[in-house]
């Protein structure tokens, strides 16, 4: 048990997770810090905004950010950093919008944008002189998506921002790779979620169940342990890779 304990706990570490504030991100946030972290959940709300069963732990911190904003991002990051270092940071924001390609607007794509890529990679960038400073080795887990590797009809700027989220976390893990800060991504299959609320009917969900092998929806609990693995001392050789947790998905043939 002492070496579970030695491979696998993620105490003694400093987690900014985005998009904490509900579905996935919390679920995150949470149970990193059920494994010992002090977690600071970060989203453009501040606080819990959906009802949610058991207690949060009190490691757990929510605040405000606009990951859409570089100078908000500075000015938590800093705080935070300053304050006691940051070991490792979880890119869980994300947004997106179902609309027809031929229908999309350019300040619609744009903004997609700014949150999925540009406000992914300055959260990366003001975490960056933190994270090379950590005793555990920094960590960077890229939240990207089924959208980073499969097509998917009427969602098109939601996919080309999850692309360059593989492609920011191959060149981060490169870069920085001498800096003792492993990039990795996770692509999350279908997760229940406000966001998959969004961009999904009846016909759409059948679709998605019989694209994958188990033909049912992933439970957080099955997500969340991918990412504490990837922020545990187990995972000190590991950069620059994607993990899929998608109910075999991209396995599937016919």
């Amino acid at each position: 048990m002492d070496k579970l304990k030695q491979l696998y706990s993620l105490e003694g570490l400093r987690v900014i997770v985005t998009g904490g504030s509900s579905g996935l991100g919390l679920h995150q946030a949470i149970t990193m810090a059920q494994c010992g972290a002090t977690v600071f959940a970060l989203s453009r709300s501040g606080s819990i905004k959906v009802e949610h069963e058991g207690k949060v732990p009190e490691n757990i911190t929510f605040s405000t950010l606009d990951v859409s904003k570089e100078e908000d991002i500075r000015k938590v990051f800093t705080e935070i950093g300053e304050a006691g270092g940051i070991d490792v940071l979880v890119n869980n924001a994300g947004i997106t919008k179902r609309v027809k390609a031929e229908k999309l607007t350019t300040a619609e794509w744009n903004a997609i944008h700014d949150v999925n890529v540009t406000g992914l990679f300055n959260c990366c960038k003001y975490a960056f002189p933190y994270l090379k400073k950590s005793a555990h080795v920094g960590r960077i887990i890229n939240i990207a998506s089924m959208a980073s590797h499969l097509g998917f009809s009427e969602v098109v700027p939601y996919s080309s921002s999850k692309a360059a989220v593989q492609g920011i976390t191959r060149g981060l893990a490169v870069e920085w790779s001498q800096q003792s800060v492993l990039v990795n991504s996770v692509s999350p299959g279908w997760f229940p979620s406000l966001m998959s609320e969004q961009v999904m009917d009846e016909d759409r969900k059948a679709k998605i169940l019989n694209r994958m092998p188990l033909h049912r929806f992933g439970k957080p609990d099955e997500l969340s342990p991918m990412i504490c693995f990837l922020a545990s001392p187990a995972a000190t050789y590991i950069t620059g890779q994607d993990f899929c947790v998608d109910g075999g998905a991209l396995a599937f043939g016919f």
